[in-house]
């Protein structure tokens, strides 16, 4: 008869004995919410294919944020829906646009209860759907696009944005844009470098979500989902230039990247749960074929640990509720 010495269920026997054994956790604080905000005064407009996510108006993006805060997550991170795009996004940079509108408002209505974020990024904003102004050959012009990303961050520095989120995977963008902030005097303003973020097929709801009119794809700036040391490269560059924060972008099929990333970044790394992985858990979880809640809290775990210090997750303040619940005595 085997009789094992070394027996590692014994750490498994009970709930206390796991909880104590549990290498990785969750916390509310380490959660942050994408919304979505869009410019008219009507009712918020749900997005079909992310279920129980929506386009909110200014009026319900308050309500949700002081929800938001009172779940305890860490910040929320704002994109903007206009009614009117052109070939350079100039609503992006409009003080009363949609996006800056919606910070000054948020910013106000968070306090210090959490950190107001926004999108730094010119695609919401274009009749072409791309991150970046083009050139006359159709092409995305990086040292042009990297132009409208100054002046994108001192209007969202302006409107109290306290992390600036540059997701537009242009060359030497994190450079471009803290020079132009500390020269403006906006040395506290930080800088989040979406570093890894692949050409992916899981962005699918968020084009919904964003009413994108993208024709063609992207795989001229972001990443070739092939490539695994690239994304190491461009997180150590943006280090580099002074980004405050790194990100990889998805973040389910790029736990390989994350884990890289996190092992050699000095500074925090964080992943974005994207669009296409909520509308999958929650499609399955409509037909119940999986258990919805213990697929939220293992997608996310999984993520924390491999390596994200925090999660962009549409889930977060529904996880942060689950997170605090107490047992009843």
């Amino acid at each position: 008869m085997i009789n094992p010495v070394i027996r590692p269920r014994r750490l498994r026997s009970t709930p206390a004995l796991r909880r104590l054994a549990s290498e990785t956790r969750l916390h509310p604080s380490e959660l942050v919410l994408p919304m979505f905000v869009r410019e008219g005064t009507g009712a918020s407009v749900p997005i079909k294919s992310m279920p129980g996510v929506v386009q909110h108006t200014v009026d319900s993006a308050r309500r949700a944020v002081a929800q938001a805060a009172e779940a305890g997550i860490g910040g929320i991170m704002l994109f903007g829906v206009p009614d009117v795009r052109d070939a350079i996004g100039t609503g992006a940079t409009d003080p009363d646009g949609i996006l800056n509108a919606a910070t000054r408002a948020l910013v106000a209505e968070a306090g210090d209860a959490l950190v107001v974020q926004t999108d730094l990024c010119l695609d919401e904003f274009t009749d072409h759907g791309h991150c970046g102004v083009l050139s006359v050959d159709g092409t995305v012009d990086n040292d042009t696009t990297l132009e409208r990303y100054r002046e994108m961050a001192l209007v969202q520095a302006a409107s109290g944005s306290q992390l600036l989120g540059l997701s537009g995977m242009m060359d030497g963008q994190v450079a471009a844009v803290r020079e132009a902030l500390d020269q403006s005097g906006y040395v506290d303003t930080a800088v989040l470098a979406y570093s890894a973020k692949y050409a992916s097929a899981f962005y699918g709801p968020f084009r919904d979500a964003v009413e994108s009119t993208l024709v063609g794809d992207r795989r001229s700036y972001q990443l070739d989902p092939a490539n695994r040391r690239e994304g190491v490269r461009e997180a150590l560059l943006d280090i580099s230039e002074g980004a405050d924060i790194v990100m990889v972008k998805p973040a389910a099929s790029y736990l390989d990247v994350l884990a890289d990333v996190s092992a050699v970044s000095d500074v925090p790394v964080w992943a974005y749960q994207v669009s296409g992985e909520y509308a999958m858990i929650e499609a399955a979880a409509a037909h119940g074929w999986i258990d919805r809640r213990r697929a939220i809290e293992e997608s996310v775990l999984s993520i924390r640990r491999a390596g994200a210090d925090a999660v962009l997750t549409y889930w977060a303040v529904e996880l942060a509720d689950w997170l605090t619940e107490r047992p009843t005595r």
